[in-house]
């Protein structure tokens, strides 16, 4: 059974992450860079190969990923639902495990906007009584 190449969308914070899932032998390609050599931490490789671990590994994809923006742990996250999502376009039958790890959920929190007449968007500038 031969699956058609999926591309999804993943986004964090102001990271966005474009995702293409297609057959293949486990090659993952990040920005052209090797997967380990642009996510350098353990913990960052595990947490996006994360909803691989119900299907016993990612040995029968292939990934080519675009990541840009934000700093690598938005990156990380942006990337693992974009992977999940992908998932779920090609097996119907993954969404209620990935869905219940929280895997198909979008973080929403956004950076609140600088103010005018602020330091940042809620401090002050120091007050002065005299």
């Amino acid at each position: 059974m031969s699956l058609k190449e999926t591309v999804t969308t993943g986004r964090r914070k102001t990271s966005v992450a474009s995702v293409r899932l297609r057959d293949g032998s486990g090659k993952i390609d990040v920005n052209g860079r090797p997967f380990d050599e642009y996510f350098t931490q353990e913990i960052q490789r595990k947490n996006i190969l994360a909803p691989f671990e119900k299907l016993g590994g990612n040995k029968k994809y292939d990934l080519i990923i675009r990541v840009k923006g934000g700093g690598l742990e938005g990156q990380t996250i942006a990337v693992r639902l974009g992977l999940a999502r992908a998932l779920v376009e090609q097996d119907e039958s993954l969404r209620h495990d990935l869905k219940e790890q929280g895997f198909l959920t979008r973080d929403p929190r956004k950076r609140e906007r600088k103010k005018y007449g602020r330091a940042g968007a809620r401090k002050r500038f120091q007050f002065s009584k005299r």
